[in-house]
């Protein structure tokens, strides 16, 4: 079989030409042709062609042009069939003239030249690689314009300017023969890059580099929007004018021509690769009427006269337009809590961070989600996120797990959190929002997923002082002393809360009113209505929304340091490809679930032709992982544990999962082996290994493993006469200790234990803060824990203290602050 085509190369993978020519001999043979094929196939059942699948491939003859042969190709390459595979059926079909298809001409071209965008001053390679009998030759065209000096296999341009944005194709000669490559795109963007940025690595990754700009116009002015991106292959581009597709504006540059008052609004650009999706910053064009004024009934002047005879100038129209209200920067984590040590584990919390991560994304956010974080990985991610807070911020925080409020407070539970837990061993909402008010930030969220009944094991009141600001909103999933539920499901769904919230978060409305809408779409939920319903609490005074635009303030690069590290916890390993001594290539890539859960897939890229079998897995992964090796390197997403990213991942690789990336201490390492077969050795497996470093990837960079490094967020959640906590300690040695690291350092905790399987059925609804037992509904049931229940009692403040803000000083050691229950619509 050494005349064929790679054996390993997937039948979907074959040039259109063969596939045409294959399909025209299998069509048109009664006793060899492809319902003979159909059923060689179905026979062996390895690719699992069905008697519906033969029907559905024969009904095409009544499509015009239809071909049932097609459709069976089609149908063959989803299952993984290859030419290999193809080519032994064919041999027992006995249609020779249909092998012969599938020989290669004397002339192959291996490599195409792909489509890609890049800056002005860079270096441009296109790249063209052909076999044939003989000495091949190229030659490089630009449109129809043959390229000077561009005989070899690669085009090279350096520097490139804005005068090489074109489409180019190479013509490779070999005697008699020629072919022609596939076209490529090249755009070159004209951008003065600043801060010592870098675009040259552009394999398979996206990067914006030109943002649209806001734009104030009258009516018949015209609308000049650009943005750019780099990347290979080129990027995609879709522009939306209030979150709707505008039609035909698929190009780096929206022009509008002559601007209309409908034409006033938000727009964004959504611009894709082939597995990425970004977009840009939403920006505000205000189109308004141009301006007459009548003089003395004879005389009409235009607004530039107007101007003049007031002796103003055109800020008459500007400053008439309502001002937009900005956000210097947009950040936002994201935490959901599941696998618990020594309370019932929870499922719903992994489907809603990974919602609210797309959606938030969407708006503009730098968005980092996490799951399943001990105390001190919580209280360092906060650390990490409080760091990225400056003056006029949209700042967000979404938690769901099991928590509880007292005295007006809420509290978050780790992970590791004991059985049963007091505040000392979890994170106090009400002290990171202090924290984020000394930040002067723009619109502080919580949306805090989590139940709100009383802990009766904690008994001990909070000493924090909130400053009165105008920029806080929280949503409750549910009402104070009251659950927050799950819905049952044998897969995913959101929890009740997130359900309703995703369906609304993208409106360009006042954040409060889009809660406000999430409570009335929650309160017709037949499932939870009269147990659960959304609480607002605000003192937003301003039209806040989290569509607003991002317009950095002039003190940005006092961010920049944070906003690098954060950064970092997006960044995935560059996909690599690895050949062995024997001859195989295998591709590994590498894909993010969340910002601590990492996906590897190996592919077969090519393989000896003598080899017969040949798998490449990963395997020798560091302890801190606690890597199931049953669900390693499977041939399926689901299989391990990768329910989100299924439908984007590359298909026919062998896939692994690992989470909790935030425990790695060290960098990286594991291991590549293949495993190979020949025929000629009588089938006994040969194996090779290479050992891979990729660093620490994602959320691993920020090392959230360590006790904390700063003790901001421990020093106001913890209780007095807490372990970690002096009762005599004043607010202003608290904030000594925050600005100079005190010594207090948490216990690191012991690692989590495996994740657990998401996929098991719940029977009934199951409540955020425990386990479910006494039934109130066909599906629904009311959760309790055996340290948590009703007090019977309304909650108070401490006692002797007034349910009213105080002002104070930093002298008063205690002070009982209720502001927080103040915050109301």
């Amino acid at each position: 079989m050494s005349d064929c085509v790679d054996r390993s190369t997937k039948i979907n993978l074959l040039k259109e030409a063969v596939v045409k020519k294959l399909c025209e001999v299998l069509d048109k043979s009664s006793d060899r042709g492809w319902r003979k094929l159909g059923e060689i196939v179905g026979n062996e059942r390895r690719f699992k062609v069905s008697s519906q699948d033969m029907e559905m491939c024969s009904l095409k003859v009544l499509q015009l042009e239809g071909s049932p042969s097609r459709m069976l190709l089609k149908l063959m390459g989803e299952r993984g069939c290859t030419t290999g595979h193809l080519m032994d059926y064919l041999q027992t079909l006995g249609n020779s003239e249909a092998v012969q298809c599938l020989k290669p001409s004397s002339l192959q071209i291996l490599i195409q030249p792909q489509s890609l965008a890049l800056l002005s001053g860079h270096n441009l390679r296109l790249s063209c690689h052909a076999v044939g009998k003989s000495p091949v030759h190229y030659q490089w065209f630009k449109g129809k314009e043959e390229v000077p000096n561009s005989m070899s296999p690669d085009l090279v341009i350096s520097p490139v300017h804005v005068k090489d944005i074109g489409h180019y194709i190479c013509r490779v000669n070999c005697g008699e023969m020629f072919e022609f490559s596939q076209w490529a795109q090249v755009d070159v963007l004209n951008v003065n890059t600043n801060h010592g940025q870098s675009y040259h690595s552009l394999e398979g990754r996206l990067k914006l580099v030109t943002q649209p700009q806001s734009q104030k116009l009258y009516m018949g002015d015209a609308l000049h929007l650009e943005c750019g991106a780099v990347g290979r292959p080129i990027p995609r581009y879709q522009w939306h004018r209030n979150g709707v597709p505008v039609p035909n504006a698929t190009k780096r540059k929206l022009v509008i021509p002559h601007v209309m008052q409908d034409d006033h609004g938000r727009y964004r650009c959504e611009i894709s690769g082939s597995t990425e999706r970004m977009w840009t910053n939403e920006v505000e064009v205000v189109v308004a009427p141009r301006i007459s004024v009548q003089v003395s009934g004879a005389m009409e002047c235009s607004e530039d006269d107007v101007y003049a005879i007031g002796g103003g100038s055109s800020d008459f129209f500007l400053n008439s337009i309502p001002e937009q209200l900005y956000a210097t920067d947009k950040v936002a984590l994201l935490i959901g809590n599941l696998s618990y040590k020594n309370h019932p584990q929870l499922k719903a919390a992994m489907v809603d961070v990974y919602d609210l991560t797309n959606l938030l994304r969407q708006l503009n956010f730098k968005v980092v989600s996490l799951l399943d974080l001990t105390e001190s990985e919580m209280r360092n991610a906060v650390d990490e996120f409080l760091l990225l807070l400056h003056k006029g911020v949209y700042g967000l925080l979404y938690y769901a797990g099991h928590g509880y409020e007292n005295y007006g407070n809420s509290f978050m539970v780790p992970v590791d959190a004991p059985n049963p837990y007091r505040s000392a061993n979890c994170l106090c909402v009400q002290s990171i929002l202090k924290l984020m008010q000394e930040k002067e930030t723009g619109l502080n969220v919580f949306l805090l997923d989590m139940c709100r009944k009383r802990n009766i094991h904690d008994d001990s009141a909070t000493n924090i002082v909130l400053r009165v600001t105008a920029n806080i909103v929280f949503g409750y999933a549910t009402c104070q002393d009251a659950e927050a539920f799950e819905l049952s499901s044998s897969g995913f769904t959101n929890g009740v809360f997130v359900k309703f919230l995703k369906k609304r978060l993208l409106d360009d409305e006042k954040i409060t009113v889009v809660l406000d809408r999430v409570a009335e779409d929650m309160g017709q939920f037949d499932a939870t209505r009269g147990k659960q319903a959304l609480e607002i609490r605000s003192s937003l005074s301003e039209r806040r929304a989290l569509t607003d635009p991002i317009l950095p303030s002039d003190s940005v690069d006092l961010t920049l340091g944070p906003s690098r590290q954060w950064a970092k916890a997006h960044e995935l390993p560059e996909s690599m490809s690895l050949i062995f001594d024997c001859g195989a290539q295998i591709k590994l890539g590498f894909a993010a679930e969340f910002s601590n859960v990492l996906v590897i897939y190996t592919h077969i890229v090519k393989k000896p032709e003598d080899m017969s079998f040949c798998q490449a897995h990963v395997t020798d992964f560091s302890q801190e992982l606690d890597v199931d090796p049953k669900e390693m390197n499977r041939e399926t997403p689901e299989e391990t544990g990768i329910y989100f990213l299924s439908s984007t991942l590359p298909q026919h690789c062998l896939y692994t999962r690992l989470s909790s990336l935030q425990k790695l201490r060290e960098e990286l390492v594991f291991t590549v082996c293949l495993q190979g077969t020949f025929s000629a050795m009588d089938d006994d497996p040969v194996h090779w290994t290479k050992s891979i470093n990729i660093g620490k990837p994602l959320i691993a960079r920020l090392d959230l493993h360590r006790a904390m490094r700063r003790n901001s967020c421990l020093r106001t959640c913890m209780m007095p006469h807490s372990p970690s906590h002096s009762p005599c300690q004043s607010p202003r040695s608290e904030h000594f200790l925050h600005l100079h690291h005190g010594p207090h350092q948490a216990q690191d905790p012991s690692r989590l234990s495996p994740q657990q399987n998401y996929l098991d059925t719940y029977e009934r609804l199951q409540g955020a803060v425990g386990g479910c037992e006494d039934s109130f509904y066909e599906n629904l049931n009311q959760c309790h824990n055996e340290q948590m229940h009703n007090s019977g009692g309304e909650l108070s403040s401490s006692p002797g203290r007034h349910s009213i803000p105080i002002e104070a000083s930093d002298d008063i050691n205690e002070l009982q602050t209720a502001f927080i229950n103040s915050l109301q619509l």
